[in-house]
């Protein structure tokens, strides 16, 4: 076992029970995400194993990246493990390649967790174990990470931001020489990657290189480094906290009040952006870069038009608010897209959805819609409405801006037409001649984007 005073004394199966108990309910789907290495192997051994008892479904999921020569040999023994096990497992077989300024260990994760993000399951239950820990806090360490990066990974956490599925790593406080000692206790096989063996990747170099040595000037390294890792861990979670309560009184309805923002010390500021931007599951701007976006929020005019972008994350700024969001191509129609009652209606080129729900004497008057072809349109400009039958018909611009609606979502409004006349619009209303009265049989239509940041 790890040499942690919580498991020294106590069996790996032991610990990992331990583990599991305090996640895990009865009936729960559990994937292990089997490469064929030994500590996946060992893994999916233990799972198997505690299943019987503690009543979680169990399966796995392989991921065949296509990057070695001996890829489908590890795929068939993977399945072959399950087979002797009675396990189901799934198989994905990918053509992994490098991308610009990407490695490609980290393109293999980023397509990983892709297909993570695609089994049904309560938890994908990951190998990493203590040492795997100390190298992630070392390299986190060598790149100038901050309190959050030193902390390493948790035992469990959400796959993202928005779904159910979570990551579990019941082994994290297991030494790689306990889980060694237990394969070879059960006579278990697995497969070597060649790769781990490169000592041009940098946690091979730190494997094979730096710890040995280090290992014999402080033979508790991986101990004492896990444990500053919790410490940093528990410092990051306080500074989460302290951003939620900074984001409560600063934002509204996911914007950031500038005002608000500036009335913060610049440290407990970034800490705030930080913290938003771990809300959208995207890479953090590097130090140099979310202080200079810092800067230019301090300093922006109250009417400004700000627009920022880094990586995949866009920072917009409108009457004083601050936006961030997912980055996104303006959208654009070709043609009318055309609607055919679908009660869910899937507008991939605008990346959201048109819900509709019938409703009596409420929204659109159906049988008035329907008269004429129903399509969906951008902006062109000259738009007339009416969601007021008490006041004319007036300019959609002017409507749009009266409701203080970003420029940027004003040109991505997807608008409703019935023929050449326009029947609603997302977040202002019905126009008069179409709206439903009592008695009559009306549609309430909502627009839900892909996201909302």
């Amino acid at each position: 076992m790890a040499n942690s005073r919580k498991s020294s004394s106590i069996t790996i199966l032991e610990y990992v029970e331990s583990i599991l108990r305090e996640q895990v309910t009865r009936r729960d789907h559990l994937v292990v995400a089997l490469s064929g290495g030994v500590d996946s192997v060992v893994l999916l051994h233990l799972l198997h194993t505690l299943s019987r008892s503690m009543a979680f479904r169990l399966s796995a999921v392989h991921v065949e990246h296509g990057i070695s020569a001996y890829a489908a040999q590890w795929s068939d023994f993977c399945q072959d493990q399950c087979n002797a096990l009675g396990i189901p497992i799934q198989i994905f077989r990918l053509k992994v390649k490098k991308a610009p300024q990407v490695s490609l260990e980290a393109a293999a994760r980023q397509a990983r967790y892709q297909v993570f993000e695609c089994v049904q399951a309560d938890y994908i239950v990951l190998a990493h174990h203590q040492d795997d820990q100390v190298e992630t806090v070392l390299l986190q360490l060598l790149r100038g990470a901050g309190v959050k990066g030193l902390g390493g990974m948790p035992v469990v956490r959400k796959l993202d931001s928005a779904g159910a599925i979570r990551l579990l790593r019941p082994l994290l406080e297991v030494s790689r020489e306990t889980i060694m000692q237990y394969a070879r206790q059960h006579y278990l096989g697995w497969v070597n990657d060649e790769s781990n063996d490169d000592t041009t990747f940098n946690r091979n170099f730190l494997r094979h290189a730096i710890f040995p040595r280090l290992e014999q000037r402080f033979p508790a390294y991986r101990e004492t480094i896990s444990r500053a890792s919790h410490h940093l861990g528990e410092a990051a979670h306080l500074l989460d906290e302290l951003a939620e309560i900074d984001s409560k009184r600063a934002m509204t309805a996911g914007n950031l009040h500038i005002e608000s923002l500036r009335k913060l010390s610049f440290p407990r500021a970034k800490n705030l952006l930080r913290y938003v931007c771990s809300q959208h599951d995207v890479i953090q701007p590097s130090t140099v870069k979310l202080e200079e976006i810092l800067r230019q929020l301090f300093t922006a005019a109250a009417d400004t038009k700000l627009h920022l972008v880094f990586g995949e994350m866009e920072i917009r700024c409108f009457k004083g608010l601050v936006r961030m969001q997912s980055k996104h191509a303006q959208p654009e129609i070709t043609a009318p897209l055309v609607w055919h009652g679908e009660r869910h209606w899937v507008l991939e080129s605008l990346g959201g959805t048109i819900e509709c729900v019938q409703q009596e004497g409420a929204g659109i008057k159906r049988d008035k819609l329907v008269e004429k072809p129903v399509t969906v349109r951008l902006r062109v400009g000259g738009e007339r409405f009416q969601p007021d039958c008490k006041r004319p018909r007036r300019s959609l611009k002017k409507i749009l801006q009266e409701a203080l609606l970003p420029p940027w979502e004003r040109r991505a409004l997807p608008l409703l037409f019935s023929g050449e006349q326009l029947v609603w619009v997302p977040g202002i209303g019905v126009d008069c001649a179409f709206q439903a009265m009592p008695g009559e049989s009306g549609l309430m239509l909502t627009w839900r984007p892909n996201e909302f940041n």
